[in-house]
């Protein structure tokens, strides 16, 4: 052989070694499963199947979380809190997993009693054995480090915390101030403390407490969608029936994703840029394969 068709071949095997190499160490695109369907447990089940079923995520003897958004005084008809037959499924389905316990809680804005009643994820849950439907107990929550961009620490609920798995369940709604309200924000419902502190510098403070606090599994109810007055609402004008279940292992392509039932684009939520630069998940859909049923 030649000394010159020898280089060459030479120059094209570290080509395709390297190319190779790069396609092994390269970041795993993230999946998005979105499921529609007016038979919400149903759908529920279809987004999670999407993603391999809930035994990809909670084993035999586990402790799992799931944390949806009940911290308001509404119905489920008035999209303020995540829709109680969501909950259910993902409750149903970490049994059948093989979860030992799994606990549902939030830290409510309006009284936690009336909260967790006209949701109706009490009545969802009532006779679940395994579920424990927990109001939240202050002296649970502990201090903990974060070393973020502007929080130093924060205080987390404990329970969430030792979870084997923490399940995201928010619902899609407009929010004020952050203009929606998704997965990255519903980890407010375990923060302890003076929560209202943070809104001076939310969208950091929030990529600082997703940072330690992980969500292994996020899935969004966008069954229906509060799209004006959030997060309270209460105005049946302001809720758009979507019948969608969007589910995820990264929180911020989950988000970003949901951004988009709104008429928005992921770059035009803060929060949800702040997560993304913090290395937290990927907010380009582009890079995002999304799945659907």
């Amino acid at each position: 052989m030649e000394r010159r068709t020898f280089l060459k071949l030479v120059g094209l095997s570290s080509l395709f070694a390297e190319g190779a190499f790069r396609r092994l160490f390269a970041a795993p695109q993230p999946t998005v499963a979105v499921a529609r369907g007016k038979d919400y447990a149903r759908t529920t089940r279809s987004a999670l199947a999407l993603l391999g079923g809930m035994k990809r995520f909670v084993k035999p003897g586990d402790v799992v979380v799931l944390k949806p958004n009940m911290g308001w005084d509404r119905t489920p008809a008035q999209a303020a809190n995540t829709h109680p037959l969501v909950v259910r499924a993902l409750a149903e389905e970490a049994l059948a997993a093989g979860a030992k316990r799994v606990k549902v809680f939030d830290r409510t804005c309006n009284d936690e009693r009336r909260c967790y009643v006209q949701s109706g994820i009490s009545d969802a849950l009532k006779g679940m054995k395994g579920v424990e439907l927990k109001i939240i107990e202050n002296e649970r929550f502990r201090r903990v480090p974060i070393k973020g961009a502007v929080l130093p620490a924060w205080e987390l609920y404990d329970e969430a915390l030792s979870a084997d798995v923490f399940i995201n369940v928010p619902v899609a709604k407009h929010h004020g101030l952050s203009r929606l309200t998704l997965g990255l924000k519903n980890v407010m419902g375990v923060m302890g403390g003076n929560r209202g502190s943070i809104h001076r510098h939310l969208d950091d403070a929030l990529a600082d407490i997703n940072s330690v606090l992980k969500s292994h599994l996020t899935v969004i109810d966008a069954t229906r969608i509060l799209t004006d007055h959030g997060p309270q609402g209460g105005s049946p004008a302001d809720v758009k029936v979507m019948d969608t279940v969007i589910a995820s292992t990264d929180i911020v392509a989950a988000d970003a994703y949901a951004t988009t039932l709104f008429g928005l684009k992921p770059e035009d939520i803060p929060v949800t840029v702040a997560a993304h630069k913090r290395g937290l998940g990927e907010m380009n859909l582009k890079r995002v394969r999304i799945v659907t049923a």
